[in-house]
C-alpha cells in the first residue's frame, strides 16, 4: 500500500465523520506517536523510583501507610 502525502484538511475531514468511538481510539494512537520516545523514558524513571521505594520498604526506612488511611486523610482534609 502506498502512501500519498495528505494536507491536515484532506485528513481531518474524513477523520472527524467517524463514529465517535474511532474517533477516540485514533485521538488515542494519535497522542501515543507522539509520546512514544519520550513514554519509554518515562517508563524507566517510574521504575526506578518503584524499586528504589520497595527496596526502602523492604529494609525498614519507611513504613508504608494503608490506602484506606490515606484516601481517608486526603477526605477530612478537602473538607470546608
Amino acid at each position: 500500500m502506498t502512501f500519498m502525502a495528505q494536507t491536515y484538511e484532506e485528513v481531518a475531514k474524513p477523520a472527524l465523520a467517524l463514529p465517535a468511538e474511532s474517533r477516540a481510539k485514533l485521538a488515542e494512537e494519535l497522542l501515543e506517536s507522539l509520546d512514544a520516545p519520550a513514554q519509554a523514558r518515562i517508563d524507566a524513571l517510574w521504575a526506578a523510583v518503584a524499586e528504589r521505594r520497595s527496596k526502602e520498604i523492604e529494609v525498614g526506612e519507611v513504613k508504608p501507610i494503608p490506602g484506606d488511611q490515606v484516601l481517608r486523610e486526603l477526605r477530612s482534609r478537602a473538607k470546608p
